[in-house]
């Protein structure tokens, strides 16, 4: 090994946010970077579907990159793969088993050929000139969930990935002994998951929830209609297994919810497949005897709870001996989406669990204050860079690190971008590259105008108007009279003295207009749009995006 240039480590997402998880190792003429998530869109940023990390420091230097290295396949660590290979060279991925078979299915579904993906455990160890790679097995809410260690020329670097500490798991538990070795061995940096920083004490375990939920599904006389994050194998295959005990069907329903299950059933999660019906198949199941699994538990539109609670699922009618189960936590930004599919499903009758009155059906995947704790004394690191979470979560993490002995300079709160650099004498922080957020909209990647974001941003909250105008400039005259539509703005039928004051504005433009000598259709439009934004922001105070729909008809004549 070199031991005499730097290395240096950094983030290309996952630092102020949770989502988008990736972070590149470098020495020299190699690269590993490890993980490759999306983030999915909040509010602000209307019509986008995902965002990316940037990959264009990878895209320079992707002669340098020796591979890409998956810690669990959750979609914040893995759903950025696609983009990144179509755009990058990634001559290898290392990749757990169910992480592997994850990453193959979204790679088909978008008619990807990458045949390169090496399955990893806890005894693989990859050597490269300046690195090497050893993996240890963490508790998360996944199967095949893995922590890394990165031996450099200037020290071991550790990234916990996503865990938590859970002594009676439902699947392996973490392995302490290797985690505490490679603390035993010596540390130099220490990147771990903070999303649960700001939490007390330890997250209740996986089989408290197992229990609570196996109560429920005993102790229920009618159907079952159970929402839970698709991603949560470990939960669906304990579900299954719970509701065979119970002589229980299993229907799966959404795509993610279908994909996951047949993922688990090919890594020989869930053993016995019979408990498992198709959709077409449930008319024939008594009500007592059938779980429904279901996406939705976020609220989301065009989920299949959704679809269920709004009435316009062709498969399923709610029944009031329903009882349905929110077996999953709120995402920050959904409270309002999923109180609205209770308040439906509680006006048809059904019988609801949620997390805010029924304690114990669900848990984080992420460690709280005191399994951080424990990280940091089984790590031992010399310095500590927290890494996946909000600010406040970074934050929060550094002091619990402070706590365990790590000096307050020896912790890097950083941004994405921001280098760290590994030599002899230690870790400093030294100088950053230019990260942006890449979105995804459809089929378009990358270049979407924050004018296109803020005109989305308007339309959402006031909504558009549509001026639509036959003129005749030959005979300066409005053929006929302005058509006024709106959307997301007003009730044309309840708001018909505004609209009347809408048209007459335009007429009285479009008279001043086309008597000037200099008249041109631009010059019209933009007057519409300037008139009408002051008269409206002045009579409603909102601004709904202005679009005039301009024909001419230059005919002197009529039959």
């Amino acid at each position: 090994m070199n031991t005499e240039k730097e290395t240096f480590v950094f983030a290309l997402g996952g630092l102020g946010e949770v989502g988008k998880n990736m972070y590149a190792i470098m020495h020299d003429n190699e690269i590993v970077v490890i993980d490759c998530g999306v983030m999915f869109p909040e509010d602000n940023l209307p019509g986008i579907d995902y965002v990316l990390a940037d990959y264009t420091f990878l895209k320079q230097n992707e002669d340098k990159i020796k591979g890409l290295f998956i810690t669990h396949g959750h979609e914040d660590h893995i759903g950025g793969i696609p983009y990144l290979i179509t755009n990058v060279n990634i001559p290898v991925i290392y990749a757990p088993k169910v992480a592997t078979e994850l990453i193959k299915k979204k790679l088909d579904d978008r008619e990807i050929t990458y045949k390169n993906i090496v399955i990893i455990d806890e005894n693989t160890k990859v050597d490269f000139k300046h690195f090497s790679v050893e993996f240890f097995r963490t508790t998360h809410s996944i199967p095949d969930s893995y922590g890394i260690s990165v031996m450099t020329p200037n020290g071991r670097v550790v990234t916990t990935g996503d865990f938590k500490f859970d002594l009676t798991p439902i699947g392996p538990v973490a392995n302490f002994s290797k985690i505490a070795k490679i603390g035993d061995d010596g540390v130099k940096l220490l990147l771990s998951d903070s999303t649960n920083a700001l939490i007390p004490g330890f997250s209740q375990s996986e089989n408290a929830v197992d229990e609570a939920l196996g109560d429920i599904i005993r102790n229920c006389t009618g159907r079952i209609i159970l929402a839970t994050f698709a991603s949560n194998i470990y939960r669906l295959v304990h579900i299954i297994e719970t509701c065979k005990k119970n002589n229980r069907k299993v229907a799966p329903f959404g795509r993610s919810m279908v994909n996951n299950i047949e993922i688990a059933k090919s890594c020989g999660l869930i053993k016995d497949k019979s408990v498992l019906i198709e959709q077409s198949e449930i008319r024939k199941v008594r009500p007592e005897n059938l779980c429904l699994l279901v996406t939705g538990s976020q609220g989301e539109p065009l989920a299949a709870l959704s679809r269920i609670a709004n009435g316009v699922d062709s498969n399923i009618t709610l029944m009031p001996e329903d009882t349905v189960i929110f077996s999953s936590s709120t995402i920050p930004g959904n409270a309002q989406s999923i109180n609205r599919v209770v308040n439906k499903l509680y006006l048809k009758g059904a019988k609801v669990y949620t997390t805010s009155n029924d304690v114990n059906i669900h848990t984080s995947g992420h460690g709280r204050q005191d399994e951080l704790r424990l990280l940091l004394r089984l790590i031992k690191p010399e310095f500590f860079m927290p890494a996946h979470g909000e600010y406040r979560m970074l934050q929060a993490h550094a002091k619990l690190a402070q706590e365990c002995g790590i000096p307050k300079e020896n912790t890097f709160i950083l941004k994405n971008g921001d280098m760290l650099v590994l030599s002899k004498d230690g870790v400093r922080k030294a100088g950053s590259i230019t990260i942006n957020d890449i979105y995804v909209d459809g089929k378009k990647i990358g270049d979407i105008a924050s004018s296109v974001i803020r005109d989305r941003k308007i339309m959402s909250n006031d909504g558009v108007l549509i001026v639509i105008l036959n003129v005749n400039p030959v005979k300066k005259e409005l053929t006929i009279d302005p058509n006024i539509t709106t959307r997301g703005f007003v009730v044309v039928n309840d708001n018909q003295e505004l609209i009347d004051s809408i048209q007459n504005k335009v007429k009285a433009v479009v008279k001043e207009e086309l008597v000037k000598p200099n008249y041109n259709l631009t010059d019209l439009r933009n007057r519409i749009i300037l008139e009408l934004n002051s008269f409206i922001i002045e009579i409603t105070g909102r601004r709904p995006i202005i679009m005039p729909v301009i024909f001419e008809n230059t005919e002197t004549n009529r039959d």
